[in-house]
């Protein structure tokens, strides 16, 4: 296994917090790949996020993490102008290349209008996030967009189940700021909860699973100076999201997902950061709660799952004071920046 790949294994889907968005972009992924099996997308077809998007009605965040996860498996190559093109003699990596069914043509267009941006704002937002608080104008949202002020209050909405956002004291969305006193609020509430959910969880994972994302792990390892931001953000999320979306206890989910704001903020940090620490700590911590986990040991593995969270604090807040020495987003007019 390559660094970066992920090993496909047949299993329930999990329960996800209250909140958190819809995967578009895995959609995406399957009825390309599917178009790619089936010859309708021959070796040397072009592929953009600009195409991609227009095609599927999306956003270009969604269409631009589909190309990746493509290329990720093999199905496609950077082309020698912008874009991608399909790869001669696919093999399909270490996935195997989905079947596109009459129904998969369809799937997206009978997503609501606010999944098919929710994806792309909340990235924006949590990313600015870490320089400074900002207040989310919904008018300014549905213009930018173009869609219904109905939409855009329904994105909002997400956003705050997800804890990204919240009404301030006139009722006034913001996004608060992710300075180390939050940060440290949220990983402290991160550190009493998760270990809870996964000792909830971990009765109902497929074995299969946890093998699989040892596997991963033990690859990333091997392979530690070729991942990247998605690479890192995947193995977070298989941890900290697919694994632990396996408890049934609904309350405790909604509770997560307000803490779990942090695994977005990760996302664009792992995107921009420069090497801060040599191999990425996480690795092992991840790989010796999993070994415990497939040895039954659930209440050590709950125990490691806290010593994680509580190590990570320090390390999240170095990595938000590095990226923002450094990056500088563009403004957006839906965000104004509070004082």
């Amino acid at each position: 296994m390559t660094a970066g790949r992920t090993a496909d294994v047949d299993r329930p889907r999990p329960k996800v917090a209250g909140g958190v968005a819809p995967r578009l972009y895995q959609q995406v992924f399957e009825i390309v790949a599917g178009q790619i099996a089936q010859g309708n997308l021959p070796p040397g077809a072009r592929l953009n996020e600009s195409s991609l998007a227009e095609q599927f009605k999306i956003s270009r965040a969604p269409a631009r993490q589909a190309l990746t996860e493509l290329e990720r498996h093999g199905l496609l190559e950077k082309s020698s102008g912008r874009g991608y093109a399909v790869r001669s003699n696919v093999s399909g990596g270490d996935a195997a290349i989905p079947s596109l069914e009459a129904s998969d043509e369809l799937r997206l267009t009978q997503l609501s209008s606010w999944e098919k941006i929710y994806g792309e704002v909340e990235s924006e937002i949590a990313a600015r996030c870490s320089f400074a608080g900002w207040r989310v104008n919904e008018t300014e949202l549905a213009r930018f967009y173009d869609v219904s002020r109905t939409v855009a209050r329904d994105v909002v909405g997400r956003l705050q189940q997800r804890g990204i956002v919240r009404k301030d004291d006139r009722s006034r969305w913001v996004a608060p700021a992710m300075t180390p006193d939050h940060v440290g609020e949220l990983y402290e509430l991160r550190w009493l909860l998760e270990p809870v959910v996964l000792e909830k969880a971990a009765a109902k994972v497929p074995p299969e699973f946890v093998a699989a994302m040892r596997a991963n792990l033990e690859a990333a390892v091997e392979n530690a100076a070729e991942l990247t931001g998605p690479d890192l953000d995947r193995l977070e999320e298989e941890l900290h999201v697919t694994l632990l979306g396996y408890c049934d206890n609904r309350t405790l989910m909604q509770a997560i997902s307000l803490p779990q704001a942090l695994l977005v903020a990760h996302r664009f940090l792992y995107q921009w950061m420069p090497r801060l620490f040599g191999t990425e700590p996480f690795l092992p911590e991840h790989i010796e709660i999993v070994e415990r986990l497939q040895a039954g040991r659930v209440e050590d593995a709950a125990r490691s799952l806290k010593r994680h969270l509580q190590v990570s604090r320090e390390r999240a807040i170095d990595r938000i004071v590095m990226v923002t020495r450094q990056v500088h987003p563009h403004d957006l007019p839906y965000l104004e920046k509070l004082d």
